[in-house]
């Protein structure tokens, strides 16, 4: 049996048993066979061997990932981040940090507004880019700031302190906290230090009783001036406008528009249209239009120069971009209603309340306020009776609107008693002569006391 074994391990054709009568031919088929087999199981012990290696590499790689994330993120938590002024636009690279919403110590969450820089077109509000703890300010309210200059100092990571979001109970005094440092602040104050209360004086037993007031002195003050210092906006609007008196030959001419039959279209379809699209109708849509199509007969005044020395070349446009004059607490601004000769009435109304919503909450972008190719200006929602507008450069004209009032006029041969608006259209004589301004304003003059006219377009 030992000699068998032996034999088997050592002879191929003696390790598998075969029948006396089988060929030589089926003995070789067979050892084939055999060896295929062989093969075949080496292979598949291999393959699980190989699987088994490859998923421990794997399950160990997958701690490590595992870990190095634990690691970044107790890491991240210690962190420090500057957060600096961010790009406002391409016009635009510096401004004024108006107010820090957030003081030292305070938790703020990712994406939460921390404060505002007032540029001389926008306001540009500055979020945190990640959630964590202000530690420092570097920059104090009213300084001037510039793109990439650092603003602050965030501890990243982190909760919100308890009882952060809890409100303040009427008729107790905040605990003192450290501030952003005042720009304007008085010498030889300090941020930190906290205003005491003076202890009052007691008068003495024999004062003298307070002296009658003269006549005619009781309205009198005490002649006190007071200087302020003009924000970005304001310091824009002065350059603007003074650039405009200098650079264009501004000339203004007038004309009065009956209003009747504008007003008589709007008292009767006002209700529908709110009703059913929400949108107050005014007056500012029709004028728009009237002006989108009085500008088809007059392109100039849709034109602007341009050019080297004051301008050598005329650019017409076949789009108009209205831009609507909107006054705000911090100055009068244009927002900018796109394509206006493709709006109707319903839509450039909603486009121009949206943009005055966005000027008085101090929302509107630089898009909002870039181009435009002819201004109108209604100072008759502030009671002017008659004015003359500046021209907004680089455009060629602006119209202004002035109030409505009942006046009487000749009608048919009759004097009657009709609402009447003055409009003046101011423009750059550069560029539009007399005849052309003056045709324009009769154009716009027309299709208000006509508004069936606007809405066939003739």
């Amino acid at each position: 049996m030992a000699c068998r074994g032996l034999a088997m391990r050592r002879l191929p054709l003696a390790a598998t048993p075969c029948a006396p009568h089988m060929s030589i031919a089926a003995l070789s088929a067979t050892s084939v066979s055999s060896c295929r087999q062989a093969s075949i199981r080496s292979f598949s012990r291999l393959s699980r061997y190989n699987d088994g290696l490859l998923g421990s590499v794997s399950r160990r790689s997958q701690q490590f990932v595992n870990a190095s994330l634990i690691f970044n993120a107790h890491v991240r938590s210690y962190a420090d981040m500057v957060v600096k002024v961010p790009t406002m636009a391409e016009s635009l690279s510096e401004g004024t940090l108006k107010q820090f919403f957030k003081q030292v110590g305070d938790f703020v969450h990712q994406d939460e507004e921390i404060a505002t820089i007032e540029t001389d077109k926008i306001d540009v509000p500055v979020h945190a880019p990640e959630a964590g703890t202000i530690t420092e300010f570097f920059v104090g309210e009213e300084d001037a700031v510039t793109v990439g200059q650092d603003l602050l100092r965030l501890e990243l990571g982190g909760a919100p302190k308890e009882g952060s979001g809890k409100q303040e109970v009427p008729g107790e005094e905040p605990e003192s906290k450290q501030v952003p440092p005042k720009g304007d602040r008085e010498e030889g104050g300090s941020v930190s230090e906290t205003k005491q209360e003076p202890t009052p004086v007691p008068e003495p037993p024999n004062a003298e009783p307070p002296k009658p007031v003269a006549p005619g002195q009781e309205g009198l003050g005490n002649r006190e001036e007071k200087r302020v210092k003009m924000n970005r906006m304001r310091l824009r609007i002065a350059e603007r406008l003074k650039q405009s008196q200098n650079t264009a030959a501004s000339l203004t001419t007038f004309n009065e528009v009956d209003m009747s039959a504008l007003m008589e279209l709007r008292k009767l379809y006002k209700d529908k249209v709110l009703e059913k699209t929400g949108t107050k109708l005014g007056f500012m849509s029709a004028f728009t239009r009237a002006c989108v199509l009085a500008s088809r007969d007059v392109p100039t005044v849709n034109a602007s120069i341009e050019g080297p020395n004051g301008g050598d070349t005329i650019v017409y446009r076949d789009y108009v971009d209205v831009s609507v004059a909107v006054a705000t607490e911090k100055g009068l601004v244009t927002p900018v209603v796109r394509n206006a000769e493709a709006l109707d009435f319903v839509a450039i109304e909603k486009a121009i309340a949206e943009l005055g919503k966005k000027a008085r909450d101090g929302k509107l972008t630089i898009e909002d306020m870039a181009g435009g190719t002819f201004t109108i200006s209604n100072g008759g929602v502030f009671g002017s009776l008659y004015g003359t507008p500046i021209i907004n450069l680089p455009q060629t004209a602006v119209l202004g609107l002035h109030a409505i009032k009942d006046r009487p006029v000749a009608v048919n041969g009759k004097v009657e008693i009709r609402p009447m608006m003055y409009l003046a259209l101011t423009y750059d004589h550069r560029l539009l002569d007399g005849r052309e301004a003056v045709t324009f304003l009769v154009k716009v003059k027309e299709y208000i006391e006509d508004p069936r006219r606007m809405l066939l377009g003739v």
